[in-house]
């Protein structure tokens, strides 16, 4: 057995964390210091909208060759929380000229990806492998066969929002475009190369092994999420509303009926048409106005369906604590509420989360992926004269996901304002033009 000293040298004693300015995305290099040596942990590399005046592929090509500038060419580990676009799409090969042959380059060590990508468990529809080979499992059967059934509808989408008319549809085809196009999977070759980068592939739920064990000496890396159904059953759908938890004031959707009201008792509009005499017959008011609410009606519901489905993906999200010398690091991908639960209900898990330093604030800054539950309970958090003041990264563009009018826009303004409050905050958003990555050093 190896002595106590042999082991405390085996310790990282330092992390530095390379938040990469993706523009609407994460990519986050973790560099674990150790007395004779470093160890590089990827988590993610993806963007939906790269910053502004970029050219996403050369983009993308130019960050995965700084990486590897970084790492001295070698890459031990790779982390993909999730098969969203905004997470994986640096990871596509395009015929080996992509930024995905750039990190397969690099030769991680493993791959380390949520249980719903299990190949084997993909194929014969079953949840984790490791863990059971049993058929029974229906629920998770369905579960996953949805997953992959949600890439092609959004595909659909994508196309489908193309075709709707009208300015007053603006809004609406700007999201069912985003979020179409976050949730197909054009880019298969990104699975294909997670799947086949590393000797080892390690496919994790809450409770796990990471995988990271003989890579990281000296850090445990507890998973907590995402639960198997068998966990967690609340992961297959998403609460609409939940005042307790959520970072806005839930209101009410646009009422159909007091609109037509208020319409109808203002009469008929003022304009007029250009000759008059020439109109045989003009669409009454309240028609045309029942015209301009079916088309909205019919892109909102379109438009709920695949929100429902974007969040399914996000409630596959691997949660990543890290854990070295009493100092906690937590990196939950785009973790949302029900994906927290599990963690949540487990007193060993929230002793844990009560003391993370360092935050790397889930799905970009959104409402529901920082629980008000996580976020109360963490001690370090505080003024800015507060000893050992937690360190919050946060990976966004703004302007991008969400609604203003809705308070759903995304960062969520309402927890921006706590964490530039009560954290000592790194946002992607105040990285300087011409660098690539802020640097945040953390001491382990």
């Amino acid at each position: 057995m190896a002595s106590k000293k042999a082991v405390e040298k085996e310790r990282p004693t330092e992390l530095t964390l390379r938040s990469y300015n993706v523009g609407f995305g994460d990519c986050f290099l973790l560099t674990f210091h150790y007395p004779a040596r470093l160890k590089h942990v990827l988590i993610d590399f993806g963007t939906t909208r790269a910053p502004k005046g970029k050219d996403t592929p050369k983009y993308l090509l130019d960050i995965a060759q700084s990486i590897k500038e970084v790492c001295g060419k070698k890459l031990h580990a790779v982390v993909a929380t999730h098969r969203h676009k905004d997470h994986i799409s640096g990871f596509s090969l395009v015929s080996g000229k992509g930024p995905g042959q750039i990190i397969r380059d690099l030769k991680p060590d493993v791959v380390i990806q949520p249980w719903t990508e299990d190949p084997d468990a993909l194929a014969d529809a079953r949840v984790p492998t490791s863990v059971s080979q049993n058929k029974r499992h229906q629920a998770a059967r369905e579960h996953l066969v949805m997953l992959d059934n949600m890439n092609q509808f959004a595909g659909y989408v994508k196309s489908a929002s193309a075709r709707l008319r009208g300015s007053h549809l603006n809004g609406i085809k700007a999201q069912l475009e985003f979020l179409g196009d976050d949730n197909d999977l054009a880019n298969r070759d990104a699975i294909e190369n997670l799947r086949s980068m590393a000797r080892n592939s390690k496919y994790v739920y809450a409770g796990a092994k990471s995988g990271l064990e003989d890579i990281l000496p000296g850090v445990k890396t507890h998973v907590l999420g995402p639960p198997t159904l068998e966990q967690h059953a609340g992961i297959r759908k998403q609460s609409q509303t939940n005042a307790e938890e959520y970072w806005q004031l839930v209101g009410a959707q646009a009422e159909f009926w007091a609109k037509r009201g208020r319409i109808a008792k203002a009469g008929e509009p003022g304009a007029s048409a250009l000759f008059p005499k020439y109109v045989d017959r003009r669409r009454p008011w309240d028609m045309r106005w029942y015209r301009y609410q079916a088309q909205r009606e019919q892109a909102e519901n379109l438009l709920s369906i695949v929100r429902i489905l974007d969040n399914q993906m996000n409630n596959t999200s691997v949660i990543l604590l890290f854990e070295v010398n009493g100092k906690f690091v937590l990196f939950p991908g785009d973790a949302q509420f029900e994906n927290w639960q599990y963690a949540l209900s487990d007193p060993k898990s929230l002793e844990r989360l009560a003391n993370v330093g360092l935050y790397k604030v889930g799905h970009h800054g959104s409402r529901n992926a920082t629980p008000k539950t996580l976020w109360n309970g963490f001690e370090a958090k505080g003024g800015k004269s507060k000893k050992g003041r937690q360190v919050t990264l946060l990976s966004t563009l703004d302007h991008v996901h969400g609604s203003e009018d809705r308070h759903t826009e995304v960062p969520r303004q309402t927890l921006l304002d706590a964490l530039g409050k009560e954290s000592d905050l790194h946002d992607t958003r105040t990285i300087r033009e011409g660098e690539f990555c802020s640097v945040t050093r953390f001491l382990l």
